[in-house]
């Protein structure tokens, strides 16, 4: 079966978005910084990782971010990438392992979960991860301590230019605005 692959350029000028035809994920994204997680976790992202340059892999819903770093140039990154996106995604291999990943979800929500992480964690995944995901970037809550969240960018987020300004003007005020208990928001 042919797939259909697009390219999209993000706010980050060391991630591209590749938008797929098919679904990736069953829900959310997961993110990978390291070949060894992505061993575990993503056949795709193991891939992925193998190529010259890349740093990150986020498999979203219906797309992929690729980060580079500096030793890769997009010009070259590119061709591989898509290359092996089209091969794996053709050859309909697993993009993900569900179960180790829906394990390692468990792990990360769990405990101390109180009603203001539910709350935070609500509006992250009804307003802004959506938001977010549209530029090939995703944001979690690690926690919430002493008025504080802490929350993770991952994708296109980790690392651009204006995920400050889009945590402390976008997020914050809304997670303010919706939840007082929230005082702060602080990238991890």
């Amino acid at each position: 079966m042919s797939v259909n692959i697009q390219l999209e350029w993000t706010p980050n000028p060391s991630t591209l978005k590749y938008v797929v035809d098919r679904r990736l994920v069953a829900s959310g994204a997961v993110s990978f910084t390291s070949r060894e997680d992505a061993e575990k976790k993503s056949p795709l992202a193991r891939k992925l990782m193998d190529v010259k340059g890349v740093t990150a892999v986020m498999v979203g819903s219906n797309f992929v971010t690729v980060t580079k770093g500096e030793d890769g140039e997009w010009d070259e990154l590119n061709d591989a990438v898509m290359s092996t996106l089209d091969s794996h995604l053709e050859a309909n291999e697993p993009v993900v392992d569900e179960a180790a990943v829906a394990a390692a979800r468990a792990t990360s929500t769990s405990g101390g979960e109180g009603s203001v992480e539910q709350r935070i964690r609500d509006i992250l995944d009804a307003e802004i991860r959506p938001a977010v995901a549209q530029d090939g970037g995703d944001i979690t809550l690690d926690r919430f301590e002493n008025g504080i969240a802490y929350l993770h960018m991952q994708g296109s987020c980790s690392g651009c230019p204006s995920s400050t300004a889009t945590l402390k003007m976008g997020i914050e005020g809304r997670l303010r605005e919706v939840i007082p208990e929230v005082v702060e928001v602080v990238s991890i």
